[in-house]
């Protein structure tokens, strides 16, 4: 093997590694994150995992008693939805320096992540789908 050769395979190999170490960063730092969420109509207030569970659920001031079950069900699903488009949305944000590309000659290319597939649903409401079909059904059980 030529020399170049052995300083272009080192560099490439050293840019690999570079990537694994900062995608293991990553995952530390999102492996602790959480956002929390209330619905519009501040009677349900949710905190959503890193990978978008849910882990909370809260009531404030109770306001959720004078609610009937259908509206109360659709403030908890607004609210899911909304943390876990703000959790999808940290996830791309810590990742999203790892999607460039990379590399000064090496050929090392950025990760090539899916976001869609990763996040389905919950990157809907980034972009004001799962929104618009989350308020029309907020605001059909109002008028019910």
């Amino acid at each position: 093997m030529s020399e170049s050769m052995e300083k272009k395979l080192a560099a490439a190999m050293a840019e690999l590694t570079a990537v694994q170490d900062a995608v293991a960063r990553a995952e530390d730092e999102l492996g602790q994150s959480s956002a929390t969420a209330r619905s519009r109509d501040r009677a349900v207030e949710v905190t959503v995992g890193p990978q978008g569970e849910l882990t909370g659920l809260k009531f404030p001031d109770n306001r959720h008693q004078s609610m009937t079950g259908p509206q109360l069900a659709a403030s908890i699903l607004e609210a899911v939805q909304e943390g876990r488009s703000e959790m999808a949305r940290k996830v791309m944000d810590v990742f999203e320096p790892l999607t460039r590309t990379a590399g000064q000659g090496t050929g090392i290319r950025g990760i090539d992540i899916d976001w869609n597939r990763a996040f389905g649903s919950a990157l809907e409401d980034s972009y004001g789908a799962g929104r618009r079909s989350s308020a029309r059904l907020h605001d059909e059980i109002h008028e019910d």
